[in-house]
């Protein structure tokens, strides 16, 4: 794949050029400019951290910025405007945007074990930045849009190249090739190597995925693993890396200690602060309402909205907060929509003023869709209730959805309110200890297999007295 870029370049190199690539030495095709890639990242890291969240814990961000800037200080490209986010999710991830904006989440912090771990991971999504390869991407699925054939002329289409950035979380959904992963599991390499962080960690962390994997009992597979195939490939082909380089050059820094010392209380799994789910009924403590959706929909809890699917996939229904004072505001907007008709009138849900009605609505690809639209003032904030199907089916569904919308009340379990989430501790062992030892001195909601993998041991592991053991503390959820 790689071999064919060359004679593309000799074809368009007049038109948007070819350079060499000073991370991987190789001549890289881009129609997107340095300014183009920067402006990406800066517009899109809003929507990111909107949609996502950031880990509150000040301390963790900043130790991951600081580490972050030191490996890309050493990089082929220190003079963009790197940012390091931990992002508040529980899902073992890290991924890089354009413009060097660079993301690991507190469910991967949770599962790494060392800072040369951490650094290994900060340098393989350096290396995606350094070695341009979301950019290059683009830059392909444009050319193929756009047809491009040899005599073709600069068009004065190509000026939407600028507007790419707009495309802000579209970003994330870019898949890298195997080479490309390859590509940055090197780079990686070297920049830990450059910042004096032990090599041989960098296995370790595909040891990590691996066994996420296989705890994953083919559900939910983290992200990281979605987006960065073959852990057990890829730990071999560093391996050999390693065992080719000379001793002196492959670092001795861990910091163990200091590291587990730095993600001692992140959350750990799911926060039900930020509401979870008891079958389909939904409790969201902080803002104190409960609603319960469709029984066998499938049912999610976005962080800005909580979403039922039928199980057709042809109906849905979701909770989201208004930007509107009022419910009739709030309505008015809505039904304002360009094509969207209907006609609002006011009630109450469960005593709380509200406003809406049925609507139709087209669009864009003809589709008429029916449904109903309830906006709900409770607690000084105005909640949209929104459900619809396809015209055709929306009778089927109608009554499910007025259910679910005639659900939504005032949370007043006083357990479930003062729900709390799991958090990892740090224990030093007064004495050795297995794995289930540790377990039944230091009870979790987790079974000891989850131990066993945030610490990224065999569950038959012996620790040694003294050791820095990973523990999950909470109580199951009401």
């Amino acid at each position: 794949m790689r071999r064919s870029l060359a004679p593309l370049c000799a074809v368009v190199v007049w038109l948007a050029g070819c350079a060499t690539n000073p991370a991987t030495g190789e001549k890289q095709f881009s129609l997107i400019s340095e300014g183009q890639e920067v402006q990406m990242g800066l517009q899109a890291d809003p929507s990111i951290v909107g949609s996502m969240g950031l880990d509150p814990d000040s301390g963790r961000q900043r130790y991951v910025r600081e580490l972050g800037l030191r490996l890309a200080s050493v990089s082929e490209r220190p003079g963009l405007p790197w940012t390091f986010r931990v992002i508040d999710d529980p899902v073992v991830n890290a991924f890089a945007v354009p413009g060097g904006h660079i993301y690991v989440t507190r469910g991967i912090l949770a599962h790494l074990n060392s800072e040369a771990e951490l650094a290994s991971v900060l340098g393989h999504e350096i290396g995606h930045v350094t070695a341009r390869h979301s950019v290059t991407q683009m830059s392909r699925q444009q050319l193929a849009q756009l047809g491009l054939v040899v005599g073709t002329v600069l068009k004065p289409e190509w000026s939407r190249y600028a507007g790419i950035a707009a495309q802000g979380l579209g970003l994330l959904f870019l898949k890298y090739s195997r080479d490309d992963e390859s590509q940055a599991d090197r780079l990686g390499l070297r920049y830990m190597r450059r910042g004096g962080y032990d090599a041989h960690r960098m296995p370790e962390v595909f040891t990590l995925l691996d066994r996420v994997s296989q705890a994953s009992g083919g559900g939910r597979v983290p992200e990281w693993l979605a987006t960065h195939p073959n852990p057990g490939n890829r730990r071999g082909a560093i391996e050999q890396q390693i065992a080719a380089l000379p001793a002196e050059s492959l670092g001795t820094v861990v910091n163990r200690d200091p590291y587990l010392r730095h993600i001692d209380g992140v959350v750990f799994g799911d926060n039900p602060r930020d509401g979870f789910f008891k079958g389909t009924e939904f409790f969201q403590p902080d803002l104190k309402f409960r609603i319960i959706f469709p029984q066998g929909w499938a049912t999610q809890n976005q962080r800005q909205a909580v979403v039922a699917v039928s199980a057709q996939q042809d109906a849905l229904v979701q909770l989201s907060l208004s930007d509107q004072a009022t419910p009739e505001a709030a309505a008015q907007a809505f039904f304002a929509q360009q094509g969207v008709r209907g006609a609002s009138g006011r009630g109450f849900v469960h005593g709380f003023a509200a406003a809406g009605g049925a609507f139709s609505a087209l669009t864009e690809d003809s589709t008429v869709l029916s449904g109903k639209a309830v906006f709900v003032a409770y607690d000084a904030r105005v909640y949209q209730l929104l459900s619809y199907a396809p015209q055709a089916r929306w009778p089927t569904y109608r009554d499910a959805a007025d259910q679910a919308i005639a659900s939504f009340d005032r949370l007043t379990d006083a357990a479930i309110l003062a729900v709390q989430p799991w958090r990892l501790q740090l224990v030093s062992l007064p004495q050795a200890m297995t794995i289930e030892d540790f377990t039944r001195r230091y009870p979790a909601p987790v079974p000891p297999a989850t131990i066993a993998l945030v610490n990224n041991v065999d569950p038959g592991t012996r620790f040694g007295s003294g050791t820095l053991v990973k523990r999950i503390a909470g109580l199951p959820l009401p």
